[in-house]
């Protein structure tokens, strides 16, 4: 085997582990010592915005793992390059050397759940055992960056100007804990935090207060492009820059504090912009809220600096994401997952994309598989620009239809279903409408007629006026590239379900919903290990639809 540079897992289903220690100029993620003294001195605060990037190489070893078949014994030797110190051979201590977080917040903050096997949560083997007592015994659960993954992060921050907290709230509670060191944030959304900390203290920024509803500063969202197409490949995601949103606490920025809005947005943009030796910060943008609720983002945004296109390369294409767009955190992990999912799609297929923000996973469908066409269907009307811009980018030779729309799945869903042969489904957390899953339970009982839009609806005529509504106000918010959809087949109905799921409780309760009504067959599950240190993971599912056997038409004879 060889050695590489990075800290990436490669995750089969049964595997022992080969341990390979580096010394390396890239510290982007290394284990920081456990005694205070070294915890402190590695700090970026101590390096005075360093900003990860220390020209001198590190003292303590970085640790890179791999997994590999159980052909192997426990802990294999791989030669060792002179200069390095050996590693323990006890497999017991393999887990917590490879793959333990070594976060110095773990204790008080609520992102991370455990410390521990950061490659293969708990939940893995639980997952592994449900989808094999229903007939899927290869379930597979691929791991990929386990430090500093995260490349979107909504942060609260309050305190004072003199000592801002910016980070997560404590569980339970509305105090936030201040994670400068956050082992699962990409290095430079710490470091931009870290630019943000010293803006705030010096513009004497205020925090917002919940009790008073006072201050000025209430959340910032970090997200980092990695889609630099002047670096090399391999240089691209730890030279990652980060696009800041400041919420900030008015109606717009005509506002009484929007002097000091303006005075924070120049300050990033001098000491982290373009022009700055640093050059991290991609762009700044504000969003105003003065609501008192949970809800972190208002309806207003404001580009203030920087570029105003933010864009990423996932799934063998480039992608737009405004800021208030859902974005995934895990880049690397989702482009795993689509790379996956590709081969699941026929060519040529028609494809409807439910809950698809900004039609990401829709949109590589289209230019990857050549698809008859895609129907997009996303409730937030914010992801339509980004749709729009993504669409500009892909190849010129897609000759396929692509529809993008603003409308509720939960609402008339069987006129989105019909008509296509492939039904993707990325649903929240809590999983699909209780309107789409009776849909999908019934569908092989469903009769259609012919439509000229590609959308088929049930042989009765729809005079419920709410769904008529719905349909018209859709109509009226789509976007339409390409030539007119005209369905081939009318008459059909979908053959394959693909079901991404962030949240494993719902999912467990949809998928044997979907199961018990026999409409569908439950034929390939892969895990995806998107969030390294808590109990969460992504899982796509492949459901088949149950086709109906043909009657023979043969009599039995009659015994005489």
């Amino acid at each position: 085997m060889g050695f590489s540079s990075g800290l990436e897992w490669m995750v089969r289903p049964i595997c022992t582990i080969e341990i390979f220690i580096l010394l390396n100029d890239d510290i982007h993620y290394p284990f920081p010592p456990r005694s205070p003294e070294k915890i402190s001195t590695w700090s970026p605060r101590a390096t005075e915005m360093s900003l990860y990037t220390l020209p001198i190489r590190p003292t303590y070893p970085i640790i890179t793992c791999r997994v590999s078949p159980a052909t192997a014994p426990a802990v294999a030797s791989p030669p060792t390059p002179p200069s390095l110190l050996p590693l323990a051979t006890s497999a017991t201590a393999v887990p917590s050397l490879t793959c333990a977080l070594q976060c110095p917040h773990f204790e008080s903050c609520s992102g991370c759940t455990h410390e521990f096997n950061l490659h293969r949560p708990v939940i893995v083997d639980e997952a592994s055992n449900f989808f094999k007592g229903l007939g899927v015994s290869d379930f597979t659960f691929d791991s990929c960056r386990l430090w500093g993954w995260r490349c979107r992060a909504k942060l609260a921050v309050r305190g004072s100007s003199e000592n801002p907290l910016i980070g997560l709230y404590q569980e339970g509670t509305h105090n936030v804990v201040d994670i400068p060191q956050c082992k699962a944030h990409h290095p430079n959304i710490n470091a931009a935090v870290e630019l943000l900390r010293k803006g705030v203290g010096e513009l004497n920024i205020e925090p917002y207060d919940e009790d008073k509803r006072t201050g000025d500063l209430r959340y910032v969202q970090m997200a980092v492009t990695t889609h630099n197409t002047a670096l090399p490949a391999v240089e691209r995601y730890r030279n990652g820059r980060v696009q800041v949103a400041l919420v900030w606490n008015s109606r717009n920025e005509k506002s009484s504090n929007s002097d000091k809005l303006n005075a924070l947005a120049n300050f990033l943009w001098r000491n982290g912009g373009s022009r700055s030796k640093l050059h991290l910060v991609h762009s700044v943008w504000a969003n105003f809220q003065t609501s008192t609720n949970n809800i972190i983002f208002g309806n207003r945004w404001r580009h203030l600096l920087g570029e105003r296109d933010f864009w990423e390369h996932v799934g063998g294409i480039d992608i737009s994401l405004d800021p208030s767009s859902f974005g995934q955190a895990n880049t690397r992990a989702f482009d795993n997952l689509l790379r996956k999912l590709h081969k699941y799609v026929p060519f040529g297929a028609s494809v409807a994309d439910l809950y698809a923000g900004a039609g990401v996973i829709g949109l590589s469908l289209a230019a990857t598989k050549k698809c008859r066409y895609v129907k997009c269907i996303e409730i937030n009307k914010e992801s339509k620009p980004s749709f729009e811009k993504t669409v500009d980018r892909l190849p010129k030779s897609i000759e396929g239809s692509i529809s993008w729309h603003n409308a509720d799945t939960s609402i008339d869903p069987l006129s989105w279903l019909v008509g296509s042969d492939v039904i993707v489904v990325d649903p929240p957390r809590k999983g699909l409408d209780a309107t789409l899953i009776d849909a999908l339970r019934t569908i092989s009982s469903h009769k259609v007629k012919p439509s000229l839009k590609g959308s088929s609806s049930n042989i009765k005529e729809e005079k419920r006026p709410w769904v008529l509504r719905e349909r018209e106000r859709a109509k009226e918010a789509s976007v339409q590239v390409g030539r007119e959809t005209i369905s081939e087949d009318p008459q059909s109905l979908p053959e394959t379900l693909i079901y991404i799921s962030c949240g494993w409780e719902s999912f467990k309760e949809d998928c044997k919903s979907l199961l018990n009504s026999k409409s569908w067959q439950l034929e390939k599950a892969h895990g995806f290990n998107f969030f390294p240190g808590t109990q969460s993971i992504e899982v796509l599912a492949v459901f088949k639809r149950s086709l109906k056997k043909k009657k023979t038409g043969k009599k039995k004879k009659k015994q005489g």
